[in-house]
């Protein structure tokens, strides 16, 4: 009977030598992030059911009650979806296979001159996909067991080329340390307005297997489209089995509904709104939180942004700015109005401002939008 294995580690070459080993012997990796505290991590086990958890001392040990894996089920990846319970991904060696290939032929990664870098969380797809990329192709590889500025510029000057990285990491790593790598994949969240050449945006999922959608135009063998009611739709080799409680969000057709609306020009370049659930009806007008933040992530006094909606019994909903300020600044409800009012429109400007000490992030740095509350 094949099982699913937790793997509680950092990244190193211990959990690439797991990693090899598990799927030698026709298992599944679970891979959990070390640092989640134990209730959490406790949690993921009770809801995910591995049968066996490697942890920080590098051993194996037995769980009571797992759940057994599919035979050529590879990974089972663990997602909050839009609900906030734990879910759990199947992805099969063919869709890991899959992702690998078309990343790499996009990319046209050559293996006697480019090597990988990991330095995202492992326990999330796009760190996870990095390492099972090099795996497949035979690229080389170099981890960090956590994001580090220095380190990353250090494995750059060794000789690693590619990198996925996300906004937050991006901005830290500066254009000059940007520039020592040939290419830059960029998830995650919404990406910055200017970007350095190098740097390729890409969208996908969890379901999805990783990045799909590299700077607006789908990767081979993958399929675009939009539901009547805006939905982005996507069916791609890569997809997910099934999540681990055996049910599939594969529409007829082998489509999967992403949650997120946007558009595609007659060339398939796609544009993402955002998430269906994130937008804000205020007014009878449609505000996207997205386009939002990216207008007041300008203003010098705004170190960190989101906007989200909140019940309004005049507007239905009303726009409230979270704010992190610069250090040592003040911004005002009036300056981050007048921007938005020029730039989208007054039905997207901002009505309360809210001041934050920091934004609710997953350890990849993606936005937890439903963590965010305009109550005292």
């Amino acid at each position: 009977m094949r099982q699913l294995v937790a793997l509680c580690l950092p990244a190193s070459e211990s959990f690439v030598a797991w990693v090899r080993r598990i799927w030698d012997g026709g298992d599944a990796i679970l891979p959990l992030d070390p640092n989640l505290p134990p209730a959490a991590t406790e949690r993921l086990l009770g809801v995910l059911r591995p049968g066996a958890l490697v942890g920080a001392d590098g051993e194996s040990r037995a769980l009571a009650d797992g759940l057994p894996v599919e035979g050529g089920d590879a990974v089972v990846v663990a997602t909050s979806g839009t609900t906030g319970e734990p879910k759990g991904v199947v992805l099969t060696h063919e869709a890991v296979a899959a992702s690998a290939e078309l990343t790499s032929r996009r990319l046209e990664v050559d293996l006697e001159h480019d090597r990988w870098l990991a330095c995202l969380p492992l326990s999330h797809v796009g760190g996870l996909s990095v390492v099972t990329r090099a795996l497949h192709t035979g690229t080389p590889l170099d981890l960090l067991a956590s994001y580090d500025s220095d380190a990353v510029l250090a494995a750059a000057r060794r000789g690693a080329t590619l990198v996925s990285l996300v906004p937050t990491t991006l901005r830290r790593l500066g254009s000059d340390g940007a520039a020592l790598f040939r290419r830059i994949l960029l998830g995650g969240a919404a990406p910055p307005e200017e970007l350095p050449e190098n740097v390729v945006t890409t969208y996908g999922l969890t379901e999805t297997g990783s990045g799909v959608v590299y700077d607006g135009f789908p990767l081979d063998g993958v399929d675009l489209a939009i539901s009547p009611a805006g939905e982005v739709l996507v069916r791609t080799p890569t997809a997910l089995r099934c999540y681990r409680d055996g049910t599939s969000p594969i529409l007829p057709g082998g489509w999967l509904a992403t949650g997120d609306e946007g558009s595609l020009t007659t060339a398939g370049e796609l544009s993402v709104f955002g998430r269906t659930d994130d937008m804000i009806k205020s007014g009878g007008e449609k505000v996207w939180p997205e386009a939002v933040e990216a207008v007041l992530r300008r203003l010098p006094l705004v170190a960190d942004v989101a906007v989200a909606g909140s019940p309004d019994p005049e507007w239905g909903q009303r726009v409230v700015a979270y704010v992190v300020p610069a250090s040592g600044t003040t911004p005002t409800l009036d300056s981050l109005r007048g921007l938005v009012k020029d730039e989208i429109g007054a039905h997207a400007a901002p009505r309360q401002l809210v001041m934050l000490d920091r934004l609710p992030r997953t350890a990849n740095g993606k936005l937890q939008r439903k963590l965010l509350t305009s109550e005292p």
